[in-house]
């Protein structure tokens, strides 16, 4: 844990409310806790931070449990396996990593068993890099009139991860582009309203291009060990 999260929370937050002002749009913040102690996780709440990203499902269950606050809500971004879709479902308010037709309709038959609805956001590998889950931008209209009829599943927007090697040099266009087709979006669907873009290293490029959801870890926590 970062001896001067404090300091670094209320940077993030200056930054949200300044392009808040911009934008005339909510900005949130989502505290990716990845290998984090539930004490760490305390401190961060006692900040009034109450939305917090997990990687792994059964870490992220061992501290929604610890934690047992009803005023949290978790969202999962890590890579959805079929055989954790059932724990997913109970324990996660959101999953902001979908971008299979096939895990798309097990969430939605697992909300109608366990009576619960989901918020989800497609994932959109905007790069279209190997190493990263998504599907890419031009099939997003085509998946989501595949899984609009699903009654259980909220769909709230898009989530993506913009290359970093792009982003550091300045290569900034793909934000653009998810920000147009999320636009675009937001006029057919009533339920969309987020982008989840911006991490530790983007954040600020990713406000600026229109981003209404950031998740940060590192910078708050410091380097994972």
């Amino acid at each position: 844990m970062n001896d001067d999260y404090q300091q670094v929370l209320l940077k993030i937050k200056s930054d949200l409310s300044k392009y808040q002002k911009i934008h005339d749009e909510k900005k949130r913040l989502i505290i990716v806790s990845k290998s984090q102690t539930t004490k760490n996780i305390q401190k961060i709440i006692s900040e009034n931070n109450l939305e917090f990203g997990e990687n792994y499902v059964e870490e992220g269950i061992i501290k929604i449990i610890e934690l047992n606050d009803e005023r949290l809500k978790w969202h999962f971004i890590g890579k959805v396996q079929s055989n954790k879709i059932k724990k997913i479902v109970k324990y996660f308010d959101w999953v902001q990593t979908v971008s299979s037709l096939k895990h798309a309709k097990l969430l939605d038959d697992q909300c109608n068993i366990q009576n619960k609805k989901i918020n989800i956001c497609v994932q959109i590998n905007i790069d279209e890099e190997d190493s990263k889950g998504g599907i890419k931008i031009d099939e997003i209209e085509l998946f989501l009139n595949e899984i609009s009829s699903y009654k259980n599943l909220v769909i709230r927007g898009i989530m993506s991860i913009p290359s970093k090697s792009n982003t550091l040099k300045e290569k900034i266009n793909s934000y653009s582009i998810l920000k147009l087709e999320y636009d675009k979006l937001t006029k057919i669907y009533k339920t969309v309203d987020t982008l989840s873009i911006g991490m530790s290293n983007d954040y600020d490029i990713a406000l600026n291009y229109g981003s209404n959801m950031i998740r940060i870890g590192q910078l708050i926590f410091g380097e994972r060990t």
